[in-house]
């Protein structure tokens, strides 16, 4: 019986959607957009000594914002704040934590206050969690996560990036409809 070596499949199934969707989606990402709340009391990335938020994450000039335990139901969260979740909680945590990055976690991430910036780091942590991705053989795919990864200690780093994969792709369909949402506010474009 022949082996199927499965990580170019993992690694494509991401990328496929990145390259097709997700990225070309975020081209033209305004300032405005990045920080737009559809709705009253949304959690955002927002200047330092502006937030309300009960905890605030960050190193820099901006914070994002969160509360623990999360209310419900959980504030709608804006595009800078997906993208911060994005960049820091899915793929910079885990390039540090399985591939040997730099330490990413929300307290003490630099958190961009453009979306030109905000985009460059998210390419800088997709590119990285892909190389990562696709330097895994079968026995590092069958391998446990460890304790980066908690709860999840025990499972199977193909567990990981399928979970990865899944996040990426609803978090990006998340902002694809904010993006929609943005473009035809109407008379509420003050909001």
């Amino acid at each position: 019986m022949t082996r199927l070596d499965i990580t170019p499949y993992l690694a494509d199934q991401l990328d496929w959607h990145w390259s097709g969707q997700l990225r070309p989606r975020l081209e033209g990402l305004t300032d405005d957009e990045y920080r737009w709340e559809p709705v009253p009391g949304c959690w955002n990335v927002r200047p330092r000594g502006e937030s309300e938020a009960p905890v605030q994450g960050g190193s820099g000039e901006n914070v994002i914002e969160f509360a623990f335990p999360e209310p419900v139901p959980a504030p709608v969260t804006t595009i800078a704040w997906r993208l911060g979740h994005l960049v820091v909680g899915v793929l910079g945590a885990r390039v540090a934590g399985h591939f040997g990055g730099p330490p990413y976690d929300y307290m003490t991430h630099d958190y961009p206050g453009t979306a030109a910036e905000a985009l460059a780091q998210l390419d800088e942590t997709y590119a990285a969690w892909q190389a990562g991705v696709r330097g895994l053989d079968e026995e590092a795919l069958a391998r446990p996560v460890g304790e980066a990864e908690g709860p999840w200690a025990a499972e199977p780093m193909l567990t990981l990036v399928l979970h990865i994969n899944r996040e990426v792709i609803h978090h990006g369909a998340e902002i694809a409809l904010l993006r929609d949402l943005y473009a035809h506010r109407g008379a509420d474009a003050g909001r």
